[in-house]
């Protein structure tokens, strides 16, 4: 799985553009999620959960530690995505 696929589907919208370790970063950190919520918001409901899954692997994260970003970022945002659920 190439992160591009990733990538192009958070950054699009936004002239800030993440690269792959700033957007796992976000991932970990639920400080650095929120200050781009709009791009955490794209990976979280645009992003396929498959592709979330194996966007995070490539980067040591866990489906345990994705979840709960999910989770977080969804009391944070208000939003529901699949991966919170």
């Amino acid at each position: 799985m190439s992160p591009f696929l990733v990538l192009t589907t958070v950054n699009a919208p936004y002239s800030k553009q993440l690269d792959a370790n700033e957007l796992a970063q976000c991932l970990l950190d639920e400080a650095a999620a929120k200050a781009v919520p709009g791009h955490m918001s794209s990976f979280f409901g645009e992003v396929d959960p498959a592709l979330q899954i194996a966007f995070a692997g490539q980067y040591g994260i866990s489906e345990n530690k994705l979840s709960a970003a999910a989770k977080a970022f969804a009391a944070y945002s208000g939003e529901s995505y699949p991966l919170a659920a």
